[in-house]
């Protein structure tokens, strides 16, 4: 019995053991998991990050097109060799882009602290150039960063649209991205700002902006005793002779935004600082000279026509600031063919844009422009919409950089020609666009471009290489382009 005993309390305590053993192997504890908390603060698409008091919110699109006629996305039919119209052109051209972006925000003592981001990948047609062009020369992939900025009580630092700009950019009710008559920098541009927040819908900003870093930066500084005639018949009159950057654009603008839409003044001060005359330092240089802007934009929502219909309205007037009306998307430099009834090879249009001209020993002559832009925007239904939207624009060169340019074009005039580098340009369109589910819209856009060039008669041109155009008389006539884009868009 005493045996049986000792063997039972044996047992016990080896099993004892065992549980103890056991007991120590299993794992501590897991921490309750954070699960993605919905961030209401800021609108719909906000959450919290797991840990953080940051809210943040990703979208975005993906975007299809197809344009048939133009030069590129939807630009109108200018330069190589969309504007050679002849077997170099393109009938057709593509994209496929992915935007991608981000937004934070954090609730501090200071206010709220706002980061945003926007990347964009785009695949384009690629375009063909020379007389018998063995390659490509340009489109394909490309990327692009058109926001990233802090904002931080009332200011923004780094890059995003100007404050100088309509909210709706350059496309008042859709259209084409070379809509003359106001500013747009919807590619962004490098900028320091401050926005003053004076109630009832009334702010007042004021911003330094590196006009450098905006899509193809300036407009052109003309020193045009490095012209030649081949450059000349594709609208670049000189040398772009700008000097090192000196002072930052200076931008001011006042809104009113309420409920039945919005009003907005800008202006601008543009800096013109050349480099040198010549090659080197000791050829001297013009005066630095300012140039300006102001623009008058208004919006009128919700109109008797429709729920949800609209009316964008924008007017500017430059001095040695072109590229705040023929804006950072509308080629600066082009040039145009067709046919001719006069007898000549064939009829072309060119224009060059500028801020200033000027010559050896010359001070710099501002160019001048003016310009109109508008549309209307239709709502038939929840899922149907339509808008038409126009634009005009003029270019005037002064009396000393219209001598300075006519000095070359004698080069190429022949009998009876007038030398005149002065234009319009004006673009007018509709287009129609299908939501059948919320995010997801099918547009189809058709527009109509006119260059109205001042040049007249014929000239012996040396011809374009890259464009296949050949050495030859030709008219100087007004230019004309009919484009259509269509698109398919969802956004998430």
């Amino acid at each position: 019995m005493k045996m049986v005993k000792s063997l039972l309390l044996g047992t016990a305590a080896g099993l004892i053991a065992v549980s103890g053993a056991q007991a120590a192997d299993l794992p501590v504890k897991a921490k309750a998991v954070e699960y993605v908390k919905i961030c209401s603060l800021y609108g719909a698409g906000f959450y919290y990050m797991p840990g953080t008091d940051t809210c943040i919110k990703l979208g975005g699109y993906l975007r299809a097109d197809a344009i048939l006629g133009g030069a590129g996305d939807y630009n109108f039919q200018q330069g190589a060799n969309a504007g050679s119209n002849n077997r170099l052109t393109n009938y057709y051209t593509g994209r496929a882009r992915f935007d991608f972006n981000v937004d934070t925000r954090t609730a501090t003592e200071y206010g709220v602290v706002r980061t945003y981001a926007d990347l964009i990948f785009s695949w384009d047609s690629q375009t063909v150039t020379g007389s018998n062009p063995s390659a490509f020369s340009t489109g394909s992939a490309s990327l692009g960063l058109y926001h990233a900025f802090i904002q931080f009580a009332g200011f923004t630092f780094g890059r995003t649209v100007s404050i100088f700009d309509a909210p709706w950019q350059s496309y008042p009710a859709g259209g084409p991205d070379t809509i003359p008559g106001g500013s747009n920098h919807v590619n962004g541009v490098n900028q320091v700002a401050y926005t003053a927040d004076f109630g009832q819908g009334i702010t007042g900003s004021l911003a330094l902006q590196d006009e450098t870093t905006a899509n193809n930066g300036q407009s052109n500084l003309w020193n045009v005793s490095s012209g030649t005639a081949a450059q000349f018949v594709t609208g670049v009159y000189g040398a772009n002779d700008w000097g090192g950057t000196r002072t930052p654009d200076i931008i001011g603008q006042v809104r009113v935004d309420q409920a039945w839409g919005l009003a907005q003044i800008s202006v601008a001060a543009h800096e013109l600082h050349t480099a040198y005359y010549g090659a080197t330092e000791p050829t001297g240089h013009p005066s630095d000279k300012w140039g300006w802007a102001v623009q008058g934009a208004l919006s009128i929502k919700n109109i008797p026509t429709g729920a949800g219909d609209s009316i964008n309205l924008q007017a500017v007037y430059t001095d040695g600031a072109t590229r705040y009306n023929f804006q950072s998307l509308f080629p600066q430099s082009f040039f145009m063919f067709s046919g001719s009834g006069a007898g000549a090879y064939q009829s072309t249009g060119f224009a060059g844009l500028s801020d200033g001209v000027f010559g050896v020993g010359t001070g710099i002559d501002t160019v001048k422009t003016w310009g109109l832009r508008g549309g209307y925007t239709h709502n038939w239904s929840p899922n149907w919409a339509s808008a038409i939207y126009g634009g005009y624009a003029q270019l005037k060169y002064g009396t000393a950089g219209k001598a300075l340019i006519c000095g070359n074009f004698a080069a190429i005039a022949l009998a009876g020609a007038t030398c005149n580098p002065d234009f319009n340009f004006a673009v007018i369109g509709v287009n129609t666009a299908w939501t059948p589910v919320k995010g997801l819209t099918f547009t189809a856009d058709v527009s109509y471009s006119h260059l109205d060039q001042k040049y007249s008669g014929t000239i012996a041109s040396p011809g374009i290489a890259t464009a296949a155009k050949p050495a030859a008389v030709y008219e100087l006539k007004d230019q004309n382009s009919v484009s259509m884009l269509l698109r398919a868009q969802r956004n998430f």
